[in-house]
């Protein structure tokens, strides 16, 4: 049999989001549908089936013993859920320093930087904890924000995350597995591709705007 990591599964259903925004778009234009979103708004699909690989009432679904057809014990999915959390306060302070480099990266004229670290430490003012490491220089090894697709947008990984935790916890509240929500969601997000306003679409399916509050409740950070 084809046995999966968690990390395996995770990658498979991130991947099925952004199928289901391709599949189920209903624009005139192919170059509206799908993913030919915003940038900061492409991710939003595919990350938000990420959330069900950690819900008990999806995992009791599909994670089970490839022989006995057991259900994955109830100690593992706590694990698993446990583990998301896991360094998340580190990991948040990291993408938050990377979008801030980016975007100062793209907001300085050239002819003002004296050195590249100097640059970088004035950078990560708000958000380093520890004493500088001399020989470290994150924008040599930066390739997202100079030829990877991601100038003056890699911010767009952790906004991703603040409409993904934002719109699954409207699947909370209701139930993860709630049609009218899921309805919602497949006429408002995935069927309207690029043919308005991100924001607009998102309030359309939330009824409001998202806030950092569900991210920061995920990651066990308030």
């Amino acid at each position: 049999p084809s046995l999966l990591t968690f990390n395996e599964v995770t990658t498979l259903f991130h991947e099925f989001g952004h199928a289901l925004h391709g599949m189920l778009a209903n624009t005139n234009y192919s170059s509206l549908s799908g993913t030919s979103v915003s940038w900061d708004f492409v991710e939003l699909p595919s990350q938000i089936l990420e959330n069900w690989c950690y819900e008990k009432e999806a995992l009791e679904l599909f994670a089970k013993h490839y022989k006995t057809g057991e259900v994955l014990p109830m100690k593992y999915i706590e694990k698993i859920k446990e583990s998301a959390s896991f360094h998340e306060g580190m990991q948040t302070l990291r993408q938050l320093s990377f979008g801030l480099l980016d975007m100062k990266w793209h907001g300085t004229n050239p002819e003002e930087i004296e050195t590249i670290k100097a640059f970088e430490n004035s950078a990560f003012t708000h958000t380093k904890l520890y004493p500088d490491v001399p020989e470290n220089c994150m924008s040599t090894a930066f390739s997202h924000i100079f030829q990877g697709g991601y100038a003056a947008g890699y911010y767009s990984y952790k906004w991703a995350e603040v409409l993904d935790a934002d719109a699954f916890e409207y699947f909370l509240e209701k139930g993860i597995f709630n049609k009218e929500v899921a309805t919602k969601f497949k006429e408002h997000i995935l069927s309207m591709g690029g043919t308005e306003k991100p924001m607009e679409l998102y309030k359309r399916f939330r009824g409001k705007e998202p806030k950092p509050d569900a991210l920061l409740r995920r990651a066990g950070l308030i």
